[in-house]
């Protein structure tokens, strides 16, 4: 039985919604990712907690908070890390206790990101219970992935991945796979593409590495990855960009190379089949509907980070002192996901440089993250993002196919119909 807490009564639903990336073990992983820049956080934000883990009070609160503030008849929660497994299947037993018991009539919906390597038999029958929508971070072949995703004794992963994998298809899990673009395996575009296909993921995100090296007074607060300009980062001047990045990042041309080369395999024989991220993202943007990619829109700010004390940061990629927005135990969840200082953050992603601003595919890329625009764009000018060549170069290759399947879709019609030999888009 769930214990009662001196809870705030239910407030109304906001009109506009937002989203929360809860972290219930906070910065703790099994793993130790060379290129990951999370797992620094445990020891530079809270370097005198002695347990990183959410507590049933703020679970709670987070809970009825959370589904407080959100509009409509659907909740979508979403639960990550380090590795969020590691708070063992009791606690997330707790969390949908705690949404049957707030829930108030609304369907509720769960996302967890997981390494794979505990998803055991208990782990996965949990999982098919409940409805989780499980995401597998896996980098590709065993070669690829192992590359860099090792675990605390740099002992490689990918079999535990693995099995991992066999055991939600098993249990009929539904999941997708999230795949991190980093310099070994952006050069094999088709190979991971295939490898994922080939195991049954229908739905690939693929997230690029973009990191920097620390400056000396970050290597000193123990940091190993660069903080970006809003936190206390500097700008880079393009021709710096090798010997400033991350040894683990693909060039910034890179990334361009791996989408356009797995989206031109995609349209051929996949379309309807095999859903990419980037790809659905492009369509929505040139349907007129936006990109519904926080990194991809025109303003951020909507999609905020919960670390197990209970703190809300501006963003899971702005997880720093700067960017704290408050805390849930203090402050209503509501009133700080719509407060002044989350709608700055936001709004400040529309302050680009005269380069994005005249681009012809501004529309779909806005700029992109800004974590990621710490490229010198000009004297006084805002940073450019580091993916602008890649970007680039990938939404205008491939705007006629989708210009395609954008007339289609106007036509009622399946956009999977452009694997139909000599489709124009000029009849409907």
């Amino acid at each position: 039985m769930l214990p009662s807490s001196p809870i705030s009564p239910l407030r109304t639903p906001w009109s506009r919604p937002f989203h929360v990336l809860a972290k219930p073990i906070g910065a703790r992983c099994n793993l130790e990712c060379s290129y990951c820049f999370y797992l620094e956080k445990e020891p530079a934000l809270y370097p005198d907690t002695g347990v990183l883990r959410m507590s049933d009070a703020t679970l709670e609160r987070f809970v009825r908070d959370y589904l407080s503030a959100q509009p409509g008849a659907e909740v979508a929660f979403a639960w990550q890390g380090g590795e969020p497994t590691l708070m063992g299947v009791e606690f997330f037993e707790r969390v949908v206790a705690w949404q049957r018991r707030y829930a108030a009539g609304r369907q509720v919906t769960n996302a967890l990101q997981t390494n794979g390597t505990l998803l055991d038999e208990a782990w996965c029958a949990f999982l098919a219970r409940e409805k989780f929508l499980v995401g597998l971070s896996i980098d590709g072949p065993r070669l690829l992935h192992d590359a860099y995703r090792v675990d605390r004794g740099g002992r490689p992963t990918w079999d535990r991945v693995m099995e991992g994998l066999r055991r939600l298809k098993r249990h009929r899990v539904q999941f997708n796979t999230l795949t991190v673009l980093h310099r070994r395996n952006v050069r094999h575009a088709i190979e991971v593409y295939e490898f994922l296909r080939e195991h049954g993921s229908g739905f690939m995100q693929f997230i690029p590495l973009v990191e920097r090296r620390p400056e000396p007074a970050e290597v000193a607060r123990g940091l190993a990855h660069g903080a970006p300009r809003s936190a206390g980062g500097g700008l880079v001047p393009r021709e710096r960009l090798e010997e400033v990045m991350a040894a683990e990042c693909p060039p910034p041309e890179g990334v361009g190379d791996f989408l356009i080369k797995i989206f031109d395999h995609w349209v051929r024989r996949d379309v309807g089949r095999i859903f990419v991220q980037t790809f659905d993202v492009a369509l929505s943007a040139w349907m007129g509907q936006g990109a519904p990619l926080c990194v991809f829109q025109e303003a951020c700010g909507r999609a905020l980070a919960l670390e197990h004390n209970g703190d809300v940061y501006a963003c899971d990629h702005f997880v720093y002192p700067e960017h704290r927005l408050g805390n849930l135990n203090a402050t209503p969840l509501a009133d700080i996901g719509h407060g002044a200082e989350a709608a700055r953050f936001g709004a400040a992603k529309a302050d680009l440089p005269r380069v994005c601003r005249e681009c012809p595919v501004k529309f779909v890329c806005n700029g992109d993250c800004p974590k990621h625009r710490l490229v010198e764009a000009g004297e006084g000018e805002p940073g450019l993002s580091y993916l602008c060549p890649s970007y680039l170069r990938f939404f205008t290759h491939i705007r006629p196919k989708m210009e395609q399947m954008a007339a289609l879709l106007r036509a009622g019609r399946a956009p999977a119909e452009i694997m139909a030999r000599g489709f124009s888009g000029a009849k409907t």
